[in-house]
């Protein structure tokens, strides 16, 4: 199937390649440039067809992800985690995803997943109070998807949720000034005691567990899937496009360099040069290969009805963190292979170089967890954690 997103964004790299600079030193991704990909269908890829989504192929999602993220990180990064979170909404009661998209279904969501609210139980909902770092396209949302703790009757928390809250009901703080992914204004949000109803709320466990409010009216394979393949994935795949990307660039730079020591020659004619360059595409290639195999399969599954193994769904984590390991060791390669122009603040490698890394540190991305669930499950131990 022809994915017909990825070829209308095409359209659009070279306007975002010629904006990255920008977005770098501004820390801001245009609302134009939002608003074109959202033109694009950019942002209803994963969204439910009963709202206007194309409810696809994840994995044309995220190849449409690498090929923004090849030309800016930060806008790609954006595409991303806010092309995501339509998804994750759809497995909301209806009623909440009618009160997002039942009067403009292009209306945008960015979330913060860390646990760090308080949610005390009341007459038909929640009071939640609570203060999220790193909301990702924050500003260009309307509503947010937030962690929370129940706080039972002793004060010690009885459940997580992921509760959905309206711009209204929460204030963001321009705090986000860092070394890479600069344009993703990934803010803070701050709740002060607002109202949230039992309907726009959903278990963790319950989403781990394939299961909820929304897959009882949005019924396709896509909604089957799991939060663990579906959201960690949106979380690697700027970062292997980046790199991915990166790699291009360094080739046609590279063909045109003279060395000027080490005895001088063109750089392509240097052996170390060309082992650098095969061992950085074999990491790209293999981090690609890898992930897709794994979301196509689910997909085919899900397609099927069949039931999703576990073993795959750890394979599905096992290989989104070794993506993003990879990416970074074939990103490092290509820096020092560039020798000291890679230094020079702004060039393509080293934004490339601050932007993998930057991406490489949030939660999804962390190895040790993912890598230890797979060995456990490969070992024949038993498997409990919300992220698989």
């Amino acid at each position: 199937m022809v994915n017909e997103v990825l070829l209308s964004v095409r359209e659009l790299l070279p306007m975002i390649a010629e904006r990255a600079d920008k977005v770098d030193e501004s820390r801001r991704v245009s609302e134009q440039v939002i608003r074109e990909l959202g033109d694009a269908g950019m942002f209803a890829m994963l969204q439910p067809k009963r709202y206007g989504g194309a409810e696809c192929n994840p994995v044309h999602f995220y190849e449409t992800v690498r090929a923004i993220s090849g030309v800016c990180g930060s806008t790609g990064w954006l595409a991303s985690v806010l092309g995501v979170h339509p998804w994750h909404l759809a497995l909301f009661d209806d009623r909440a995803q009618r009160d997002v998209w039942g009067h403009d279904n292009s209306v945008l969501l960015s979330s913060a997943y860390a646990p760090v609210g308080r949610l005390t139980p009341v007459d038909g909902g929640y009071r939640l109070s609570g203060d999220w770092h790193f909301s990702s396209g924050c500003e260009h949302a309307s509503w947010a998807l937030l962690g929370a703790m129940v706080v039972g009757t002793e004060g010690k928390p009885v459940d997580f949720l992921t509760v959905l809250v309206p711009r209204s009901d929460y204030r963001i703080h321009d705090v986000w000034d860092v070394v890479g992914m600069r344009g993703t204004a990934s803010n803070e949000i701050t709740v002060d005691d607002c109202f949230v109803p039992d309907y726009r709320t959903k278990r963790n466990f319950e989403t781990a567990q394939l299961r909820g409010a929304g897959q009882k009216v949005n019924r396709g394979p896509l909604y089957r899937l799991p939060f663990a393949t579906i959201f960690t994935t949106a979380v690697t795949a700027p970062g292997v496009g980046v790199v991915a990307g990166c790699y291009e660039r360094f080739l046609t730079v590279m063909r045109e360099r003279v060395r000027l020591s080490l005895g001088g020659g063109r750089f392509v004619e240097d052996q170390f040069a060309q082992v650098s360059v095969a061992r950085a595409s074999s990491e790209i290639d293999a981090a690609i290969l890898q992930m897709d195999r794994n979301v196509r399969e689910l997909w085919e599954l899900a397609v099927a009805g069949e039931e999703l193994p576990m073993a795959l769904r750890l394979r599905v984590r096992r290989d989104q963190v070794r993506a993003t390991e990879r990416a970074l060791d074939a990103i490092d390669l290509l820096f020092k292979t560039a020798g000291a122009s890679s230094l020079s603040r702004g060039n393509a490698i080293e934004r490339a170089w601050r932007d993998a890394h930057a991406g490489s540190v949030h939660v999804a991305n962390e190895p040790e967890r993912a890598l230890a669930l797979f060995g456990r499950g490969a070992f024949g131990l038993p498997v409990e954690d919300n992220l698989v």
